[in-house]
């Protein structure tokens, strides 16, 4: 997608030095930085601090940061360190235990000698797939987005609610929810897109505002509890969200407050689709709320906010009273029931596990294989 009219991808190698090359999204939306990773350490540290975030991205970037691993040590050993260094950090999103199983078996059968290459061979294939794959749910969500806009009643944009970031900051390129969306202001249709600001960590506010701007896509920000309202109101007419796991039932796990848009939605009839890669369908859950596991993460997320000052000066402060306990529950799920439907890049279906495996027949999306 573009930056200032030219097109950026999230992730990719410098080819010069080695190094693989990220956008430091901590730095959003104040600073526009990019960042090295040049060993298996930059990689998990990345991940974990949300450098990179996304499910499809933080599968990407651990898949470059097994190719780092193996740059360093080549040895089977290496590679079972590296996958269970990566994988413990961020629990919920399946793309990332989806990428490595992919890759470490096509890199054990390669000698040793030939592990780093095969490996960043690899993970720049997956990059190139994850861009195409988003760019086919964007298509399919554009023909929504046709439909619905030609079936409702009134006139002006066509106006879109999103949580959380699952746009191109969030893959490689494209992005899932944000996808259709691009498509639909690409082909020139009347669209408006409301942005959760996303609590705690303000990715809609921060990130999704900062890319829909980026690209000239016209959208306002509104508090995480301003939805229900809207929707009351007639002035939803579509909710798209990404998720970070879907299980085969249908449930879909997504950034916390989700599920509450959902509710809103049913509430009032507003169709609420959710846009998900292959890679994201866990096979192996068949109930999200009691199996998929819930990343907590640092309570000072919730205690403290980063900002620009006056002066242009990042600083964090603290929101609430010294000493206050805070819980920072990073997800929550889904149930099938309220899903609309599941927009991928093989088409759109009923969220339930017959409408997934119409997608993909006899769960041939293989996690662990090509």
């Amino acid at each position: 997608m573009n930056i200032d009219g030219a097109p950026w991808r999230t992730i990719w190698r410098d080819e010069t030095s080695g190094s693989v090359e990220i956008i430091d999204q901590t730095r959003l939306p104040h600073r526009f930085e990019t960042r090295s990773l040049t060993s298996l350490d930059d990689a998990a540290e990345a991940i974990a601090v949300m450098r990179v975030r996304g499910a499809p991205l933080i599968g990407a970037t651990a898949a470059y940061g097994l190719a780092l691993a193996l740059r360093d040590d080549p040895s089977d050993a290496a590679v079972a360190r590296a996958r269970e260094r990566l994988v413990a950090t961020r629990p919920t999103a399946s793309n990332l235990a989806w990428a490595l199983n992919r890759m470490a078996p096509r890199v054990l059968a390669r000698p040793a000698s030939a592990r780093a290459a095969e490996a960043f061979a690899l993970a720049a294939a997956l990059c190139d797939e994850d861009v195409a794959i988003n760019e086919a749910i964007g298509e399919h969500g554009l023909a929504l987005i046709r439909r619905l806009a030609s079936e409702r009643a009134g006139d002006g944009p066509f106006r879109i609610l999103t949580h959380c970031n699952a746009g191109w900051l969030a893959t490689v390129d494209w992005g899932t929810a944000l996808a259709p969306i691009y498509k639909a202001f690409d082909a020139g249709l009347d669209v408006h897109v409301w942005v959760d600001e996303t609590r705690p960590r303000n990715q809609g506010a921060a990130l999704t505002a900062w890319e829909l701007a980026a690209h000239g896509v016209p959208f306002e920000v509104i508090t995480d509890n301003a939805g229900g309202h809207l929707m009351q109101h007639g002035q939803v007419d579509l909710v798209i969200t990404g998720t970070d796991r879907t299980v085969r039932s249908g449930d879909v796990c997504n950034k916390v407050g989700t599920y509450l848009k959902a509710l809103a939605a049913q509430d009032n009839g507003v169709p609420f689709y959710v846009a998900l890669p292959g890679p994201t369908i866990d096979w192996d859950l068949d109930d999200g709320v009691r199996q998929v596991p819930i990343e907590e993460r640092d309570p000072r997320e919730v205690t403290h906010i980063l900002g620009e000052d006056e002066d242009g000066v990042l600083r964090e402060v603290r929101l609430v009273p010294k000493g206050t306990a805070a819980r920072n529950i990073a997800f929550d799920v889904t149930p099938a029931r309220l899903v609309t439907g599941l927009i991928t890049e093989r088409g759109i279906c009923a969220a339930g596990e017959d409408g997934l495996l119409g997608l993909y027949p006899g769960a041939a999306f293989d996690r662990g294989a090509a």
